[in-house]
């Protein structure tokens, strides 16, 4: 009792500094930048604003909004990406890797070349779709050959969608050349420049989904201790899939929607969070939302000045902290057949 007790308090310990380390990150975002602000300034612009003051107005109307942004995406992404891995028993899995973000990249770009597509509501709804769509193709064609799950059939069906998106939206960048600044906005993936306004109609789907993955955290929990397992305990394996999909889903299309395509995210907290707490998603899911959130705010405040004046985009900065984790994981933990 006495070690199940230190293990919870450690726990709760490293939820409590993760909390800690994302209030730091987000002060980080909103201080730091072409112009620095001091804390006495952020502190006075949130509860003292006065609107002739051009530190006040830069912070609330533009940084503010920014590490609100980058939060969510970083949680929301990391959350899709732990449930992925649990989904496709792949320690590789995550919505980038699997095509998912691709594919939601993809319908966004056909909707700006070939509809002149501009609504940010509309940008949900055709990137919702297009997680959709890649998330079931990959799901479907890793699945087939046999009851059984093989992580690798889905490694190599994450890679064929991906590359099949990638290749598609190339093709669409070809043929619309008038829309191409548009369409990189979208490709680089970043958190410049968004506005609240850009947020709002996608965060209650966001937060939807966070819900529903905190809800799921037990039943996945079963599922992952084995499918047999699971449906001898009495659990409806194909509807806890089923809602699985439905949230990654939700978390990545609704991330692309906002952010543009920000990889490795979703591969990279899930397997630190791991580490900390174990298996055991009920602590998996809050802490891959924190620490998410906690690495994007920093990866953007690192984009800031790797090549300043201008800025880095939060992908790229992203990619060059994943790539090398993934290589390393690769190597350590190679795929099972």
């Amino acid at each position: 009792m006495l070690s199940l007790f230190s293990r919870t308090w450690a726990k709760w310990f490293g939820l409590t500094s993760g909390l800690l380390l994302m209030a730091a990150a987000f002060m980080a975002s909103v201080s730091f930048g072409q112009t620095p602000m001091e804390l006495k300034t952020v502190w006075n612009a949130f509860f003292a604003y006065d609107e002739s003051v051009t530190e006040h107005v830069i912070i609330t109307t533009s940084r503010l909004s920014r590490a609100l942004i980058a939060a969510v995406i970083g949680a929301s992404l990391a959350i899709a990406g732990a449930l992925l891995q649990a989904l496709t028993k792949n320690p590789l899995a995550s919505s980038d890797i699997f095509g998912i973000n691709s594919g939601a990249v993809f319908f966004i770009v056909a909707g700006i070349s070939f509809f002149s597509v501009a609504s940010l509501v509309h940008y949900m709804w055709i990137a919702f779709a297009g997680a959709a769509v890649s998330t079931l193709m990959v799901y479907a064609l890793g699945s087939l050959g046999g009851r059984s799950v093989s992580p690798m059939r889905f490694v190599l069906a994450g890679a064929a969608i991906s590359a099949l998106f990638v290749c598609l939206t190339q093709g669409a960048l070809v043929t619309s050349q008038q829309n191409l600044e548009g369409i990189l906005f979208w490709l680089a993936g970043s958190v410049a420049g968004r506005t609240a306004d850009m947020l709002l109609p996608i965060l209650p789907f966001m937060i939807g989904g966070w819900i529903a993955a905190f809800l799921l955290a037990h039943p996945v929990n079963i599922l992952t201790s084995g499918e047999d397992i699971a449906k001898g305990l009495g659990q409806r394996t194909n509807a806890v899939k089923l809602a699985m999909i439905a949230v990654i889903v939700l978390l990545a299309g609704g991330s692309v929607a906002v952010g543009g395509s920000i990889g490795f995210i979703g591969l990279v907290v899930p397997h630190m969070v791991r580490g900390l707490v174990g298996t055991d998603y009920r602590w998996i899911i809050p802490y891959c939302a924190v620490y998410g959130a906690s690495l994007l705010l920093l990866a953007d405040v690192a984009a800031r000045f790797i090549i300043m004046p201008q800025e880095m985009p939060i992908g790229v900065m992203t990619a060059l902290i994943g790539t090398p984790f993934f290589i390393y994981l690769a190597r350590r933990r190679p795929v099972q057949t």
